[in-house]
């Protein structure tokens, strides 16, 4: 019988930054287009961790398999893992198409015809087609994440990362990065979402990961974890984050 392998795979892994522990003992997977949230305190690893599977990060111990193969491999196709920051990373010198083809052209070799034409039909998609040839300098900070986004997008990935997307910007920007999110989440594309955004959690995640102390302390289902946590640690977090 065929058992289908998780498309993400932590096996006890740890890190260290020197004498601090970072990782330890993680242990997680994620299926193919499942969408995961990763929540936690300040400090607790969660960056981290999601810095591992695009290999932004190292790690000591434990094993690590993305699309059943070691992090790191060769066989492991440029692109296929997109990564959208906290802090947007355009190139304020590029417009905004410019800043869309650069990887494309470079790196799945497209013609400047064929990635401007994948560039525009991904702006369309996060809803900012009008902008593509304005400079990042002239866009709000919400239309500068649906631009990242959109970059991502255009590698055309099976795997889409988010550290704390929103974090960054003004609370009347959240929700336009949000619903493009959730637009996402719809497709059917494996997402892995640092963020402290409960609402959209609750609205589109298969399971929650809380972490702390660089530790996988709970993880459920988001109806579940929130109304019930079982460890004291997420209690204690839920309580004081879903007070605001």
């Amino acid at each position: 019988m065929n058992v289908k392998k998780p498309i993400i795979e932590f096996r006890e892994l740890n890190k260290w930054y020197g004498e601090f522990h970072a990782l330890k003992n993680i242990n997680l997977s994620v299926d193919k287009g499942e969408i995961v949230v990763i929540c936690g305190p300040s400090g607790s690893g969660k960056s981290t961790l999601i810095r591992c599977i695009n290999h932004l990060e190292s790690f000591h111990q434990g094993t690590l398999d993305v699309f059943h193969q070691p992090v790191g491999s060769k066989q492991i196709q440029p692109g296929k893992v997109g990564m959208v920051f906290q802090h947007f990373h355009l190139f304020p010198h590029l417009t905004v198409l410019e800043n869309l083809t650069l990887s494309p052209m470079r790196t799945l070799k497209l013609s400047k015809p064929e990635a401007q034409e994948r560039a525009l039909k991904y702006l369309e998609r996060v809803n900012i087609a009008e902008q593509a040839h304005k400079y990042p300098v002239q866009l709000s900070g919400g239309q500068q994440q649906r631009v990242a986004i959109a970059r991502s997008l255009c590698m055309e990935p099976d795997i889409l990362l988010f550290d704390e997307p929103t974090s960054a910007l003004d609370p009347e920007m959240i929700n336009e990065v949000l619903d493009v999110m959730v637009e996402l989440a719809n497709t059917g594309m494996t997402m892995v979402c640092v963020t402290h955004e409960m609402g959209f959690a609750k609205k589109v995640a298969n399971r929650v990961v809380f972490m702390d102390e660089g530790e996988v302390v709970e993880i459920g289902e988001p109806n579940r974890l929130f109304a019930a946590p079982i460890h004291q640690r997420t209690q204690a977090f839920l309580n004081q984050i879903l007070s605001y």
